[in-house]
């Protein structure tokens, strides 16, 4: 049996994989997954940074969803691979606070700015002519602190009841990261109320945002299918596809774990759905942001010369 030295006051994180050889396959799959997401999301990072085409409200937008993406699975993944190669399951008291702290912030958070993205191409494609008073400079730096701001209250209040509640004698999350609802099967009280408070905070910064994401991306395709121009069609659906498949890849896994009643959930299933918005998510984003985009792709051939011998 596996003996895991830890203090009264620890955690033990059950993880995502058995100890053997497969599941060592698949945390290398991870590891790879997780460099892949910090290559992807820091180049982006740079080349809207240092390129002056991709100063528009659009690529500031995008610049900080990778920075989210970026501080997400910094979160998660370094600690679940240090876990799993060690073979020491524990995590502090405190460090399970500071990673729950960080996940929800960077949860709430990406939720609104994916909505705040979805807005920008509302107002781009169908009141182009309004697009510069209503996606100005500053609206846009309002929008990134306003879901800065938001999503780290939400975080910091679950967090300082998740770490005030008693537990009973286990203190064994299932899960390979401290998630909230997994922790709260844990406690020694009856938690309808912040059960409730999950509920209300999974529709105000996921369901809600994309629904409205949902109903505005509506509306584009209809502005896009009466376009004359062909190539702004194209233009117009290349962008917007891009953004629903984030989209769909981000929301869906996450308002399918947290919606559902508790009766009703499995903590294997929980952590397959996490994978999808923790790890793969912030791996896919660069990709799918880059190798669609016509203007990060010059981008590209500018900053880093990637792609200039193909031209040649």
């Amino acid at each position: 049996m596996e003996k895991w030295n830890q203090s009264s006051d620890d955690f033990t994180l059950l993880g995502l994989f058995p100890q053997n050889s497969t599941g060592l396959l698949f945390l290398l799959l991870i590891v790879l997954v997780f460099f892949l997401a910090c290559v992807g999301n820091s180049a982006m990072i740079h080349l809207i940074r240092v390129d002056p085409r991709l100063h528009t409200p659009m690529y500031f937008l995008l610049s900080q969803l990778s920075l989210m993406d970026l501080m997400g699975i910094s979160a998660t993944v370094p600690k679940m691979a240090f876990n799993f190669l060690s073979g020491q399951k524990a995590i502090s008291f405190l460090g399970c606070g500071v990673q729950s702290f960080f996940f929800l912030t960077m949860a709430g958070s990406e939720g609104l700015l994916l909505a705040s993205m979805a807005y920008d191409r509302y107002v781009a494609i169908c009141h182009p002519l309004h697009y510069p008073v209503r996606m100005s400079k500053w609206t846009c730096v309002n929008m990134i602190i306003g879901s800065w701001i938001l999503g780290s209250i939400n975080s910091l209040a679950h967090t300082v009841y998740i770490l005030h509640i008693p537990y009973c004698q286990s203190r064994a999350i299932n899960h390979f990261f401290c998630d909230v609802p997994a922790m709260l099967s844990l406690s020694c009280m009856n938690n309808w109320v912040h059960e409730y408070m999950v509920f209300v905070s999974t529709c105000l910064f996921l369901l809600l945002p994309f629904i409205a994401i949902t109903a505005s991306y509506g509306r584009v395709l209809f502005a896009v299918y009466h376009m004359r121009s062909k190539e702004g069609k194209k233009k117009a659906f290349t962008t917007c596809s891009a953004h629903l498949t984030v989209v769909t890849f981000y929301y869906a896994p996450f308002v399918y774990t947290y919606l559902r009643p508790r009766n009703l959930r499995s903590p294997a299933e929980d952590k397959i759905l996490a994978v999808f918005y923790t790890i793969l998510t912030p791996m896919l984003n660069p990709i799918i942001y880059s190798l669609r985009n016509k203007e990060v792709l010059g981008a590209m051939t500018r900053v880093f010369g990637i792609f200039s011998s193909m031209k040649e």
